[in-house]
């Protein structure tokens, strides 16, 4: 991975009174995904301390656990840079992020209240609105919004954390697939056809809806590493294991 100089990033959201070692992993991370830090930027500690409003320790904690997520390099004597995205690394969350959440709209199926259906059309029409005004970043809150909340209606919360906790390359993908030609459009009706199995109690449905759904993403990976060669690993048989 070539090295390029440290960024520029603009101010990071501080997150209130959570302990600075949250608040700079999370900041981070979410920098990362977000492609604020894109593939190969190098990471300075004083740098990212200054625009955190923390001291380097917890900036360094932080870089160690996204290490741990293979989503920066620490290389002795070079420096600390953010990884490409690695197509195994898509591959290996998009099947933990199935397994999960095809399991937990099952018995979101079979135990959902009216109020929670009436909860997720109205997450459905905030996205629509989203879409209207063009606002992709709002619309992919929204979603991964949606996707915790029905995930957490099985009452197994922990499934969206170990989800939310392997989706760092894959969620680069998703941010990525937003600007194509309506494939929002495509997401939500997609999305729609969940929440209808839902409010059906219909797990069955929801289930293959979910699973239809989850997949749309690596339709469109070899597309996108086509048009971003440069943000991703040099792995070229990764994509046919």
């Amino acid at each position: 991975m070539a090295a390029s100089e440290i960024v520029a990033l603009s101010p990071i959201r501080r997150l209130g009174s959570e302990p600075a070692r949250t608040r700079a992993y999370a900041a981070l991370r979410e920098a990362i995904v977000a492609m604020e830090l894109p593939p190969g930027a190098r990471l300075s500690e004083n740098e990212l301390a200054a625009r955190l409003g923390v001291s380097r320790t917890p900036v360094r904690e932080a870089l160690i656990r996204l290490r741990d997520e293979q989503l920066v390099e620490i290389a002795p004597q070079r420096g600390t840079f953010v990884t490409p995205i690695s197509v195994r690394g898509v591959l290996d969350a998009q099947f933990v992020r199935e397994a999960l959440e095809c399991a937990a709209v099952r018995l979101a199926a079979e135990h959902a209240t009216d109020d929670d259906v009436t909860e997720l059309w109205a997450m459905i029409d905030a996205k629509h609105r989203s879409r209207e005004v063009g606002d992709l970043e709002a619309f992919y809150r929204l979603d991964e919004a949606f996707h915790t909340r029905l995930s957490d209606l099985s009452g197994h919360l922990i499934a969206s954390t170990i989800a939310q906790r392997v989706k760092g390359h894959l969620n680069r993908v998703r941010r990525l697939s937003l600007p194509r030609p309506h494939y929002i459009e495509e997401m939500i009706a997609e999305h729609e056809a969940v929440v209808a199995a839902v409010g059906d109690h219909d797990a069955h449905t929801a289930e293959h809806a979910l699973r239809h759904h989850l997949r749309m993403v690596l339709s469109e990976l070899p597309r996108i590493r086509a048009e971003h060669p440069e943000l991703f690993d040099d792995d070229p048989g990764a994509l046919h294991p």
